[in-house]
C-alpha cells in the first residue's frame, strides 16, 4: 500500500517544499525527486533558494541549466540576482518599442531603482517559475521546487497580483494615451485579496493603432501566463506543497503560521516533513535533556498539524551526499518502491 507522498509522487505534477531556513528543505526535496525519478517518472527539480546547496547534495556542479544528474532526474538552481537583471533587461527590451526618445532614460534610471525595491528578487523568480511551469510540465512528468525560506516563499505565492499592479503603473508612467489606459485596467486583474483567481478579462483592442495593439497583446500574454500559474498553484489535483520542520520552537511557529496562509489562499498543504528527530537510545545526559525537548515539540507538532499527513524523519549518522544516500534516504521517508510485476 503506497504513503500518502508516496501517492503525492505517482500523481501530482508539482511539488514545493519549502520550511524555515536550515531545516533540511533541499535535502528533502532532493530525496523526494530521487524516489520520484526511480518510479519511472521524468523529474525536474529546482532550487529558487539564494543559499543553494543541490550542487553539494549531488556532488557536482550545477547551476541555471537543466542538468542530467541521474536516469530520470534533471535539476537546476535558479540565481535571485541573475533573475532581477535578465527580467529588467526584459522589461526594458520591450518597453524601448513604446517609449519616445526623450522617455527611455526616464525608463531605464526608474528599472534600475525597481531593482533594489522590496519586492524586486520574488518578481523575477515568479516569472521563471512561471516559465518553467508553462513550458516544463509538457517535457517533465513532475516539477518539485526546492523554495526560499518561508517568508520569502509566501511572498513569492503572493505576487501575482502584486506584479499586475506593478506592470500597469510602469506602462501608465511611460504611457500617456487615455485610450492604452482603457486597455491597461481591462488586462489588470482585480487586486482584492479575497479575489486572486480572478483572470484578466478580454480586452478590446479593435480601436486601437498597431502599436497599442501590440503593447495591450504583451501585456495580455504576461497576464495570462501569470493567470495559469495562480490556477496551477491552486490545482489540488496537480499541486501539493510540503513543509520541512525540525523539532525546535522557532520552526514550530514558523510552521504553523505558514500553513495557516498557505490555507487561507487555497494553496493545497498536505503535509509535514519532520526531520532529525534523535533516536530512542541515547545515553548520555545532553544528548537525553535534547531528546526530551524534542518529544515535547514532537507533541506539539502532532497537536498543532493534527489535519496534515506527518512524516517522521531520524537524524542520520553520515551526511546525506549523493544520488545513493538520497535514495536509501527516500526508502525510509517515503516507503520501500513497489515491486514490479
Amino acid at each position: 500500500m503506497m504513503t500518502d507522498i508516496a501517492q503525492a509522487l505517482t500523481h501530482k505534477r508539482v511539488l514545493l517544499v519549502g520550511g524555515k531556513g536550515g531545516v533540511g528543505k533541499t535535502t528533502m526535496s532532493s530525496t523526494l525527486a530521487a524516489y520520484a525519478a526511480q518510479q519511472g517518472r521524468k523529474v525536474l527539480l529546482v532550487s529558487t533558494d539564494p543559499a543553494h546547496s543541490l550542487s553539494d547534495i549531488f556532488d557536482r556542479s550545477i547551476g541555471s541549466q537543466e542538468v542530467h544528474v541521474s536516469p530520470n532526474l534533471y535539476v537546476c538552481e535558479i540565481d535571485p540576482e541573475k533573475e532581477v537583471d535578465a527580467y529588467l533587461d526584459r522589461v526594458l527590451n520591450q518597453m524601448r518599442r513604446y517609449a519616445g526618445y526623450d522617455q527611455v532614460h526616464e525608463l531605464q534610471r526608474h528599472l534600475r531603482l525597481s531593482r533594489l525595491s522590496p519586492g524586486a528578487q520574488e518578481a523575477a523568480l515568479l516569472e521563471r517559475i512561471s516559465q518553467l511551469l508553462d513550458t516544463g510540465l509538457k517535457s517533465y512528468d513532475l516539477i518539485i521546487f526546492d523554495t526560499a525560506p518561508t517568508g520569502h516563499t509566501l511572498r513569492l505565492l503572493s505576487l501575482p497580483e502584486v506584479i499586475a499592479a506593478w506592470t500597469d503603473g510602469l506602462l501608465r508612467h511611460n504611457q500617456r494615451s487615455e485610450q492604452l489606459g482603457k486597455v491597461l485596467a481591462h488586462l489588470t486583474p482585480g487586486r482584492d485579496v479575497d479575489n486572486v483567481l480572478k483572470g484578466p478579462e478580454n480586452p478590446t483592442t479593435a480601436a486601437l493603432d498597431e502599436r497599442s495593439k501590440e503593447l495591450a497583446k504583451t501585456l495580455q500574454a504576461r497576464q495570462s501566463l501569470f493567470h495559469r500559474t495562480r490556477r496551477l498553484l491552486h490545482d489540488k489535483e496537480q499541486t501539493a506543497f510540503y513543509f520541512v520542520i525540525t523539532p525546535e520552537r522557532l520552526p514550530v511557529l514558523e510552521t504553523a503560521r505558514a500553513v495557516q496562509a498557505l490555507t487561507e489562499v487555497g494553496v493545497n498543504v498536505e503535509g509535514v516533513i519532520i526531520n532529525r528527530i534523535l533516536p530512542e537510545s541515547i545515553d548520555q545526559g545532553f544528548w537525553q535533556q535534547h531528546q526530551q525537548r524534542q518529544k515535547e515539540y514532537l507533541a506539539e507538532i502532532e497537536q498543532r498539524f493534527n489535519k496534515l499527513n506527518r512524516y517522521k524523519v531520524y537524524l542520520q549518522e553520515d551526511e546525506i551526499i549523493g544520488l545513493e544516500k538520497l535514495q536509501a534516504l527516500a526508502v525510509k521517508l517515503v516507503g520501500p518502491r513497489p515491486v514490479s510485476h
